[in-house]
């Protein structure tokens, strides 16, 4: 258990928290909420010692350990991938470096009677108790599953770590911290660097970790999937909400509204009396009743309204100049990159066979793990890179904007926020930079800050604010929501969906994508697919096709391009031989059962409340005869919670019986 108490901190005369409180159980799942600088990554720093408040004290019971992962670090450059992992396991490592020593040291000796023998023997059992309890048996199957389950492959186990990018730099570091299993998780935006694949594996490892979770998450999904607890930083406040991310948004906006109310009839109220006093103050007839509203006044427990935060970005795009129908056309591209110098091996392939047509207003995403090729592709697109084989053209009066995911290698740390636009506006648009910026919330002194003294959310808002200098017709954005606070990111979706270009996005959040593309193409061993449907119509076919693999076992397909035509027929299968595949149809088979006990499930509930909202419509016809007051707003406010946990319950009833079509299929 970890208690925070009473925390202060203060800046130059400013408080970014003041007296708060959080109290982390065994087992919670709580979601750090709030806007970017609302101190969500401060608190983190606070409770790990990294930094110290102002006032107050946080502390930890005995034995308490805590595994830390921020947005930013730097992993050592002299090991390899498993090598590098298998720190993770320091105390296991030191124990099976005694265990063996003291082997030695036994089979040398031959004073079996001797009482520096018999504590040897005794040491020996406890390091072996110890090791035992740590999972050092199965240190290498540990090792082998969190990485495969963090997207690295088999092959990538003896490479190098200078080898990797920063994205699978942070991966090398959550998979040693998964591996050593602390009693607490602090996790700064882990879903930053990961694909949807490794997402949806890091939420069901959460979900079943015996300790407890504390996540900063602008992945409103990953956060919905994962936390029971909600806690909001806002103005320097906590809010604690023990429900999942979207029932918080529910319940603070209903918090908010019944706070206005209440409010607003006290102020109502407290008028009134004033009005009374003033009007009756010098008539003796009525000095008792006067005397008697100045006390009720006196007494009276004001009311007050949290503060609002209402600071948000206001992004319109400029509007798209006409292009011709074709915006681009890709026609078998593929990109295999050369050897590069100091690095083993020869040359890498990325991908191969990508063959689609990309229309004026068409909404594409491009997903698949990391370093299959999306922001290759990307790169191509606007010309960065030459494919390998195949072509591409651009179509007729196509301008192109581009949001790249590594916006610390493309901005000057030396230059100012506004000198960052005003270097690369021209034309009027220029006399109009001081209106752009404080759209993306750099109002006042913050447009004379320097870029490597900002957030890494201000420097999204700001690389964003880059693309208003011109109007593109044609977006191509890698990972744009990286950072981005989830009113943010719901501003920049709203904004998209209006926008009348065409869009490329490459994204692993499946709430930004939701209602905003309508095709996705998934990079996938070497190949890439054509998905013609929303995120969520992906994700099923996905899971469909997963659970093919499952059920029976593939011919080894012909090494090359995967087929991008739409919903391509699957690759002929064998039928299912042998005790290995009768297991796993024995998984697929477990999978239905599970899938049909949720539904029964399901279906009780639904009964129970329409039998309960059955009863309060007989009770609510005749309110006196059942002792109910409809003046009390909770006796409403019950019976539309009814209603609507039978219309979530209605929900769940048909995604699952959908799902339970789909593994069923054929």
């Amino acid at each position: 258990m970890i208690s925070v108490d009473n925390i202060t901190v203060s800046y130059g005369g400013w408080d970014l928290f003041s007296e708060v409180s959080l109290l982390v159980n065994p087992r919670d799942r709580i979601g750090l909420v709030g806007k970017n600088g609302a101190g969500k990554t401060t608190l983190l720093k606070i409770i790990t010692g990294e930094q110290v408040p102002t006032s107050g004290v946080v502390s930890k019971s005995e034995g308490e350990t805590i595994g830390y992962l921020p947005q930013q670090m730097k992993v050592a450059d002299t090991t390899s991938l498993v090598e590098e992992t298998a720190r993770a396991f320091g105390e296991v490592l030191a124990l099976e470096a005694e265990i063996a020593e003291i082997n030695a040291s036994l089979a040398e000796r031959d004073d079996y009677e001797s009482e520096s023998y018999e504590a040897l023997l005794h040491r020996l059992s406890d390091a072996t108790d110890r090791y035992h309890i740590l999972g050092g048996e199965t240190r290498d199957a540990d090792i082998e599953r969190t990485l495969l389950g963090l997207g690295f492959r088999r092959e990538d186990f003896g490479r190098p770590t200078r080898e990797f990018s920063g994205g699978w730099r942070m991966r090398i570091e959550l998979a040693k911290l998964l591996l050593a299993r602390p009693s607490v998780f602090l996790l700064d935006e882990p879903t930053n660097h990961l694909d949807i694949e490794s997402i949806q594996w890091l939420e069901g490892y959460l979900r079943d970790y015996p300790g407890a979770v504390v996540v900063i998450s602008h992945d409103r999904a990953f956060l919905d999937n994962v936390t029971n607890r909600t806690v909001e930083i806002s103005l320097g406040k906590l809010y604690d909400y023990k429900v999942p991310y979207s029932k918080y948004v529910e319940l603070r906006r209903e918090r908010r509204e019944q706070q206005m109310a209440a409010y607003a009839n006290q102020q109502r109220m407290i008028e009134k009396t004033e009005e009374f006093i003033e009007k009756f103050r010098y008539k003796p007839t009525k000095s008792n009743q006067v005397q008697s509203r100045v006390k009720q006044l006196e007494k009276l427990e004001r009311l007050e309204v949290d503060e609002e935060d209402t600071a948000t970005l206001n992004i319109k795009f400029p509007p798209a100049p006409r292009s011709g129908q074709v915006v681009a056309e890709i026609k078998e591209v593929g990109k295999t990159f050369p050897p590069r110098e100091g690095r083993g091996g020869g040359e890498k392939h990325v991908f191969s066979g990508a063959d689609f047509v990309i229309e004026r207003g068409d909404k594409i995403a491009l997903v698949g793990r990391n370093g299959e090729g999306k922001t290759t592709l990307s790169r191509i697109l606007i010309g960065e890179l030459e494919p390998s084989e195949g072509s591409i053209r651009v179509g007729a009066n196509v301008n192109i904007g581009y949001y790249a995911q590594n916006q610390d290698d493309l901005m000057d740390g030396n230059f100012t926020v506004y000198d960052t636009l005003d270097r690369v506006a021209v034309g009027d648009i220029r006399t109009r930079l001081r209106d752009i910026l404080a759209a993306f919330l750099f109002r006042g002194d913050d447009i004379d800050k320097k870029v490597k003294v900002l957030s890494g959310g201000e420097r999204s808002r700001l690389a964003m604010a880059r693309l208003m200098l011109e109007p593109y017709n044609l977006l191509v954005l890698d990972e744009p929501t990286n950072h981005m606070d989830m009113r943010s990111k719901d501003i920049l979706k709203r904004a998209l969906m209006k926008y009348d270009g065409t869009v490329v996005v490459v994204s692993h959040d499946r709430e930004f994508l939701d209602g905003l593309i309508d095709k996705v193409y998934e990079f996938r061993d070497g190949g890439v697919r054509e998905y013609l449907g929303d995120i969520w119509y992906f994700l099923e076919k996905r899971k469909l096709e997963s659970l093919r693999e499952v059920e029976v076992k593939a011919v080894p397909a012909k090494q090359g391009a995967v087929s991008t035509k739409s919903d391509a027929a699957p690759k002929e299968v064998a039928k299912p031989v042998g005790k290995e595949d009768y297991q796993r149809k024995k998984e697929a088979e477990k999978e239905v059962r599970k899938i049909e006990n949720a539904i029964a499930a399901t279906e009780k509930r639904v009964t129970e409340l329409e039998d309960a909202i059955a009863d309060w419509d007989v009770r609510l016809a005749a309110p006196a005869a059942h002792g109910i007051d409809l003046s009390d707003s909770n006796v409403f406010q019950t019976y539309n919670n009814l209603k609507s946990n039978l219309s979530h319950e209605m929900h769940e009833w048909e995604k699952l019986n959908y799902e339970l079509e789909i593994l069923t299929d054929g």
